[in-house]
């Protein structure tokens, strides 16, 4: 140990780097369906952005600087990331859940753009993302315990 910093243990690290490599495939996914295909994001759709774009920075910084601590500002994000991105697919899929909170204008947040297979949509993957974000970071032991 030198001095009061604590080099992580390899899965720490690994967990760390899987969960950054989710974060940037998601980010730039997100930038491929907008910029390329050209589909315009709806409201639910800018709010996951706004949790997912910084996880890219945050956990970037967590896995070049190997440090876990960064746990603390990325699990609450992809929760509430998480959480936002059920809602949505609830919103497509299911006919009565578009009603909760309609979208007032620009692009209907029930529109689905892909159904691959018949139920992957964007906000699935998002919100698979966000799930494989948060389980990495549940995984994560604290500091604290290390020592």
């Amino acid at each position: 140990m030198e001095g009061t910093k604590r080099k992580e243990s390899k899965p720490q690290g690994y967990l760390l780097y899987g969960a950054w490599v989710v974060s940037l495939v998601a980010t730039f996914g997100s930038l491929y369906f907008s910029e390329i295909k050209g589909v315009i994001p709806c409201e639910l759709c800018w709010y996951q952005r706004i949790l997912m774009y910084p996880l890219t920075l945050i956990l970037g910084i967590g896995t070049f600087q190997n440090d876990s601590s960064v746990k603390k500002f990325v699990l609450p994000l992809a929760l509430i990331g998480g959480g936002i991105s059920f809602m949505h697919y609830l919103e497509q899929k299911i006919p009565g859940f578009g009603g909760i909170k309609p979208c007032v204008s620009g692009v209907p947040c029930s529109a689905q753009y892909i159904n691959w297979f018949g139920f992957i949509t964007i906000p699935f993957l998002a919100l698979v993302a966000f799930v494989i974000i948060a389980c990495c970071m549940v995984f994560i032991k604290s500091k604290k315990s290390l020592e």
